[in-house]
């Protein structure tokens, strides 16, 4: 059953496709679909949060994923999450919204009344509990990896030290000063096409951490791709899905290079 949506999933993304090219494809315009059932993993209450949580149950070493506006339900980032729990990390992907994620195609959704609703401050907020409860599990090093809107909670918590590294991909609205603020190895990995973070911002960011030796950081841009390319992708374009996979493993990677304990 779980193939079979994330098939549809993806088939859906091969018709829109037809008419647009990953490179300009419209991100914010075609919502995923949702199934709350999908992924090899389970849904569990963590910190006060529900969540989808994959991976070895006793392992030392946790990635906090924060989703994007869409939250923790499409068959693709829950795809991801079962890819990053393979690396041997337990990976816990709460739903930061409260069963009230982003969804364009409800008549009565309303993008300004949604922000104001959930805000990455108050995802911050909500995510530490959720790294407390890691921590009375027995795990010993928590990284973050931060999707578009789940990218601003992560520099927060990169930036509090709540973790000890961090990733954020296609972040959207993270400031230089919150770049300034990080004390933990972190990597950005950003979209050539990306009206929100271009070249230049990530440029910038790169040259903000390159001035803070004390920790490794990573700022590195996908070219010919859009924001949110790592989750949302055309299924027929197969630049789009290996750029897509080369951005998952970056940051499978980052974690393994800076988690030195045992799983």
């Amino acid at each position: 059953m779980m193939e079979l949506i994330l098939l549809t999933s993806l088939l859906l993304n091969f018709a829109s496709s037809q008419a647009q090219p990953q490179a300009q494809a419209p991100c914010y315009r075609e919502p995923p679909t949702f199934c709350p059932t999908c992924g090899a993993g389970t849904v569990t209450e963590l910190g006060g949060l529900k969540a989808y949580v994959t991976g070895p149950p006793h392992s030392k070493k946790a990635v906090l994923m924060i989703s994007d506006i869409y939250g923790d339900e499409p068959p693709i980032y829950r795809s991801v999450a079962d890819k990053v729990a393979g690396a041997g990390f337990l990976v816990v992907a709460p739903d930061f919204f409260h069963g009230d994620a982003a969804n364009p195609s409800n008549p009565k959704y309303d993008k300004d009344t949604w922000r104001k609703n959930h805000t990455t401050d108050k995802g911050y907020e909500d995510a530490k509990p959720v790294i407390a409860a890691l921590k009375e599990k027995g795990v010993s090093a928590v990284g973050a990896a931060g999707f578009c809107w789940g990218g601003k909670v992560a520099v927060k918590l990169a930036s509090n030290q709540d973790v000890q590294a961090a990733v954020l991909l296609h972040p959207s609205n993270v400031t230089e000063d919150e770049i300034k603020a990080v004390k933990v190895p972190i990597a950005v990995l950003g979209a050539e096409r990306d009206n929100g973070l271009p070249p230049a911002q990530m440029n910038r960011f790169d040259e903000i951490l390159s001035a803070k030796p004390k920790f490794d950081h990573l700022v590195k841009t996908y070219p010919g791709v859009c924001h949110g390319w790592t989750l949302r992708y055309f299924v027929n374009d197969t630049f789009a899905v290996n750029s897509a996979a080369e951005a998952h493993e970056d940051m499978i990677y980052w974690f393994e290079k800076h988690f030195k304990c045992d799983k």
